[in-house]
């Protein structure tokens, strides 16, 4: 069995510094070194004072220490490193350029007053989560041992389970719009057209080449994508 920093060390470059941004910030909102509004997404300090830091630090700001704030981490330790390490292997500047995009979406979402929202980080990874659905519909999924059912199916169980326990659900429908707008355009339309409008800018490639992200890629054509059969029929388990 692996140590936790053999663990650490071992997850893949995009999700490994998410996760670890989103942990060390809400650590030092928890802490008092920095508030929360400091670094949420208040549109007349970016605009009038130039805070353009915001635009990043809200997505890093997972809530305070809770249950939730757990489930949270733990959804990018899971759907967000196996995306990473399935259809994502050695096209680290793909996987970036989704989160890139993802995280652009929700930046305009939020400007609408109907879905404004200071701190989109949850959104984030709720869009991980739904991209993750899509490429593995058909895995098992259990949710606190209590019900199984099909991946595809989980992003809208995990809404539910927000109404339940009295969350707000505009995170979680943010990323599902985020998720489904990726997938949309660069597996969906594809298909139907052979166009991919969504292509990884050759900016990416070279940020990623420039500081060694991530394993090189292999030149080859890749796998299709749409039908998430990588993992069919694996189990998985939510909540324990």
């Amino acid at each position: 069995m692996s140590s936790p920093a053999e663990f650490y060390k071992s997850l893949p470059p995009i999700s490994k510094a998410y996760g670890t941004a989103c942990l060390l910030l809400t650590t030092a909102c928890q802490l008092g070194l920095c508030h929360p509004v400091h670094i949420a997404l208040l549109y007349e300090p970016l605009i009038s004072h130039f805070q353009v830091w915001r635009l990043i630090t809200n997505f890093l700001f997972l809530g305070n220490f809770s249950i939730n704030f757990g489930i949270r981490l733990l959804m990018i330790a899971r759907y967000g490193v196996q995306l990473e390490n399935g259809p994502f292997q050695r096209r680290t500047a793909d996987f970036l350029w989704m989160m890139i995009f993802g995280a652009f979406t929700l930046l305009v979402l939020s400007a609408i007053p109907f879905f404004s929202s200071p701190f989109l980080g949850i959104s984030l990874v709720f869009m991980l989560l739904y991209v993750w659905s899509r490429e593995f519909p058909d895995a098992n999924i259990n949710i606190y041992g209590l019900v199984t059912l099909k991946a595809f199916y989980l992003p809208w169980a995990m809404l539910c389970l927000d109404v339940i326990f009295g969350s707000s659900i505009m995170p979680d429908l943010l990323g599902i719009i985020a998720g489904h707008l990726y997938y949309f355009l660069t597996v969906l339309h594809p298909l139907a057209t052979g166009r991919n409008f969504l292509k990884t800018p050759m900016w990416v490639h070279k940020l990623v080449t420039r500081w060694r992200i991530g394993v090189p890629p292999i030149n080859r054509a890749q796998p299709d994508r749409s039908s998430g059969v990588a993992f069919r029929g694996r189990s998985y388990r939510v909540g324990g």
